[in-house]
């Protein structure tokens, strides 16, 4: 993945702490009501997937599926990731919405 404003954007979630990352800790998340958006890896498996577009669909959290969630946070392996912040959350559609415009 390129250096790109959602990728800037997603890294900058974390440095701020606005964020849980992995599939135990977002689940938690989600259920506490701490989610207000969950971003999957496009490499995410069948099942992890199924798995939480059942949780925020069942909560009204939006989900995306974004490349490379883990590399954007500095964690490789992690494929599932909860914002916790609603300005975050902003700043992270806006610049998906960005890359749509721009054939991203």
């Amino acid at each position: 993945m390129a250096e790109t404003k959602l990728f800037n954007s997603i890294g900058l979630c974390r440095r701020a702490g606005k964020c849980q990352s992995g599939e135990f800790a977002a689940e938690r998340a989600v259920k506490a009501g701490k989610a207000k958006l969950i971003l999957l890896e496009q490499t995410a498996s069948e099942n992890t997937r199924a798995r939480f577009t059942s949780l925020c669909a069942g909560r009204k959290i939006p989900l995306a599926i974004v490349p490379e969630v883990g590399r954007a946070i500095g964690k490789e392996g992690q494929v599932v990731l909860a914002v916790t912040d609603i300005q975050f959350v902003n700043m992270i559609r806006g610049a998906m919405a960005s890359e749509t415009e721009v054939g991203g």
